[in-house]
């Protein structure tokens, strides 16, 4: 099976160029799940869309959603295709998948940080890089649950200056993203994916790469 599967990435590399595949190769030097974001609740299609996006340039791999109220839907006018790249993780069948989600993640050694302005939150410019954490972002309008808020790790907060309280869900997650990030990369921390997952990752997106590529697997096995 592994023969099959290293004969058909190379059947299907011929419908991609050169110049493609070595863009998904140095993507995939950036592309890290040290960090990994989780959207609860986000009912906002175009707030849920932004933070892909950011997600997808500041090279998160892994995305978690939990619909507990709500069904989160991305507009691909806004995400800019930036989901066909990432890692989707799902929670939506249990009684609470808030629980779910965040049990998986500390099942894989993930701290829970929260994300709210609350006094006594962690400041961003004083977080700590170096453990492997989730980002929780809640609802628009109320922020995190209170689960997520009893179950974290770490309370995070971007420090704010003016009158306002707080900033959209989508700012909020790409100036978390883009500080910590710039961080991880300039720290000697173990962030990058492991070769199996680099070339996991780079045959998913070969294949998403080629239009009608089902019809083309069928040739290849027949």
């Amino acid at each position: 099976m592994l023969d099959d599967n290293t004969n058909l990435l190379t059947y299907l590399e011929g419908f991609v160029t050169e110049k493609r595949k070595n863009l998904f190769r140095k993507i995939l030097e950036d592309r890290t799940r040290h960090f990994t974001v989780v959207l609860e609740d986000i009912y906002h299609q175009h707030n849920a869309s932004a933070v892909i996006r950011s997600c997808e340039i500041f090279g998160i791999q892994d995305v978690h959603v939990i619909e507990n109220k709500y069904m989160s839907n991305v507009s691909k006018n806004i995400t800019k295709g930036s989901q066909k790249w990432l890692s989707f993780n799902n929670y939506k069948n249990d009684t609470n998948n808030t629980s779910a989600c965040l049990n998986s993640l500390k099942s894989k050694g993930y701290q829970i940080i929260a994300t709210s302005p609350h006094n006594n939150s962690c400041n961003l410019h004083d977080f700590d890089i170096t453990k492997k954490s989730a980002f929780v972002f809640g609802v628009e309008k109320t922020g995190v649950s209170n689960e997520v808020i009893n179950n974290a790790d770490e309370i995070l907060k971007i420090p704010m200056v003016g009158f306002t309280e707080s900033l959209n869900i989508s700012v909020a997650t790409a100036i978390v993203l883009e500080n910590l990030t710039y961080k991880l990369r300039n720290s000697s921390i173990a962030w990058n994916l492991t070769d199996k997952e680099k070339e996991n990752l780079y045959a998913q997106w070969v294949e998403k790469s080629i239009k009608n590529v089902g019809k083309i697997k069928e040739r290849f096995f027949n």
